[in-house]
């Protein structure tokens, strides 16, 4: 900040003690001035120019009473037969003042009172003997001239302030709406996050469980497939956590210029890590998010954790909008999370992914407990499927199915393609 500007703003915070100063030294100049007399003086004309002046101290804080009371006191020694004094300007400092600061009817009502009064000194003047006509009419033109020269002038300010405090407020308006869109934004970052985090904590858990309780039970009669139960556990950890390291890259970009630097090639896109790739601490951040062509794996991986799945595909594929895959694959695979949580022992599930001329379709069907099914109460699971398809302008479905099971069906829009048109 400049030092007029530092200047400025301590004038605007003391306004009061700055004009009462000011008023003051004004005082102790004019007064004299009225003193020294002359012809049309009354031997009270440094009182006249005490109440004349003093009114001034609040010509800002209280500008419309302030330029009240100079013009009626300048109407006041007027009638009483003493026509000019040096502190008469006062009145147009009060003028400046109310038309600076005050509101529009006071600055009006001064213009006009300004006006009148120069009209009313030339005929008073004219009345005397002492005052010729062009005497009177020069003093009424030249008092009128100074009273709209002021006024004109205090206009222009008034409309330069006007503009100022304008632009503040705006300036104001703007940080206000730009934190509340930071507020907003960061919201909606959390509840991604928060989508991803459960999406991906959730499945990979419910198929370690599983794995693990079958692997269990499986040790004494069949080491071999608790040896595959481990195996799948270890390759769902990996990626889960593989998963998880991207996901938490976004909150710590500099992993990812550390990556990018580390000369680790990135996985290619459509491929899914392998074990031995999410051991190593490579650029995991720079694993393309899954897509609706990763939906085969996550089938394969239910397939493997015990649950009879199959994967039908209708129509033709063609490529997707940005996030519109990611979607498709969260809602998949929490469809199949639940179907592992929720299903009861030795369930069948199909996923259907059918490609329309105007949407996708993904639907799951198992015929596990359905309706009976009983959750803990404190999943999010399926609100987060339906904040994910309504966020694509999509719709979800979920209820059980007639005669048993349980159906997840997730409609998404697409656009028309050329062909389509």
């Amino acid at each position: 900040m400049r030092w007029w500007e530092r200047v400025g703003a301590w004038d605007e915070t003391h306004r009061f003690a700055i004009d009462a100063t000011a008023a003051t030294l004004l005082t102790l100049m004019v007064a004299p001035l009225n003193a020294l007399g002359g012809q049309g003086y009354s031997d009270f004309a440094s009182w006249w120019a005490v109440a004349l002046v003093v009114p001034l101290a609040w010509r800002r804080t209280r500008p419309a009473p302030s330029a009240a009371a100079v013009f009626t006191v300048a109407l006041l020694h007027f009638a009483a037969g003493d026509f000019i004094y040096a502190a008469d300007v006062a009145v147009l400092l009060a003028l400046y003042s109310v038309t600076v600061h005050g509101p529009v009817w006071a600055y009006r009502t001064a213009i006009t009172g300004a006006l009148v009064g120069s009209f009313l000194l030339g005929a008073a003047m004219l009345l005397t003997e002492e005052t010729s006509v062009e005497g009177s009419v020069f003093a009424t033109f030249a008092i009128g001239l100074m009273s709209l020269s002021v006024f004109a002038f205090a206009l222009v300010r008034r409309s330069r302030r006007e503009r100022i405090d304008s632009l503040v407020d705006r300036a104001r308006r703007l940080e206000i709406e730009r934190d509340q869109q930071a507020l907003i934004a960061t919201s909606a970052e959390r509840t991604r996050i928060a989508r991803e985090m459960h999406d991906i904590v959730a499945h990979s858990l419910s198929v370690i469980i599983a794995q693990a309780d079958g692997g269990r039970y499986a040790a004494d009669q069949d080491p071999a497939a608790a040896t595959r139960s481990l195996t799948t556990i270890a390759e769902t950890g990996r990626a889960a956590l593989a998963d998880m390291r991207r996901l938490l890259g976004v909150l710590r970009p500099e992993a990812i210029a550390a990556g990018a630097g580390s000369g680790v090639a990135p996985v290619p896109p459509g491929a899914r890590p392998t074990a031995s790739a999410a051991a190593t601490t490579g650029p995991v951040d720079l694993i393309p998010q899954p897509a609706v062509d990763d939906i085969e794996h996550l089938v394969e991986q239910m397939r493997g954790s015990g649950v009879r799945t199959s994967f039908v595909r209708m129509g033709t594929p063609r490529p997707l909008p940005p996030g519109t895959g990611l979607t498709v694959y969260r809602i998949c695979q929490e469809s199949l999370t639940n179907v592992l949580k929720h299903a009861g022992p030795s369930p069948t599930a199909t996923v259907m992914l059918q490609w329309a001329p105007a949407s996708l379709v993904l639907e799951i069907n198992d015929d596990g407990r359905g309706a009976a099914a009983v959750g803990d109460g404190a999943g999010q699971g399926v609100l987060g499927m339906r904040e994910r398809a309504a966020m694509l302008g999509g719709s979800l479905t979920v209820g059980p199915r007639p005669g048993g099971g349980y159906r997840v069906r997730a409609e998404i829009p697409l656009p028309r393609t050329e062909e389509d048109r």
